[in-house]
């Protein structure tokens, strides 16, 4: 199922005015909010009954907006965003800014960041220009959802708007830790997930 110019817009008008999205990105099902309004990142961790101490990401929906809202990212971290992302990838990364503190739970120099790689039926996306604090649509360690049924139906008739993406992949994203990346190029997965460790070395080894 094709998402639309429509769907993009309508997106963006919800979380802008604080509301809460169910949404399919390139893994799973998420649900998505304002990262900096108090009000939605409760509402959004009460109905995935999720620990308000546990940190969430920000998603952009496009690698050169991420860029631009983190300008303080050395040179070296930055060539590794743009080898793995677009991509089915979280990115832990240095925060010294404390940007976005609601995502960051009690480590607020630490952000996690996604930037999906949009399949065809879900390229109207890329054109949302609002980041966003993501989580995956399910209660808290309950499944990943591939499918929009499988969004527990507290959470899909409890969010202001709900976006069929038709099925999806079905596994999260892969859960790489840069932090230290800018200093000797070390890095490390914290999950291993839709994008293997294999293929996070390999585009790391490509890295300029």
């Amino acid at each position: 199922m094709a998402l639309t110019a429509d769907d993009s817009q309508t997106f963006e008008r919800c979380i802008a005015v604080g509301g809460i999205a169910v949404f399919p990105a390139d893994t799973v099902y998420g649900l998505a909010c304002e990262p900096d309004t108090k009000e939605a990142v409760q509402r959004l961790y009460m109905l995935k009954r999720r620990r308000p101490d546990k940190p969430a990401a920000v998603m952009f929906f496009a690698l050169d907006l991420a860029l631009a809202a983190l300008p303080e990212l050395g040179p070296r971290t930055t060539a590794a965003l743009h080898a793995l992302l677009p991509g089915a990838v979280t990115a832990l990364l240095p925060n010294p800014a404390a940007r976005f503190p609601l995502a960051c739970g009690p480590e607020p120099h630490v952000l996690g960041l996604r930037v999906p790689s949009w399949p065809p039926a879900l390229a109207a996306l890329a054109d949302v220009r609002w980041p966003v604090l993501q989580s995956s649509a399910n209660a808290a360690g309950g499944p990943d959802a591939r499918r929009l049924e499988d969004v527990p139906e507290h959470i899909r008739t409890h969010t202001d708007l709900v976006l069929d993406g038709g099925e999806l992949p079905g596994t999260p994203s892969t859960v790489v830790d840069l932090r230290a990346y800018e200093a000797d190029s070390q890095w490390s997965v914290a999950r291993e997930g839709a994008m293997s460790v294999m293929e996070v070395a390999a585009r790391l080894e490509s890295a300029p």
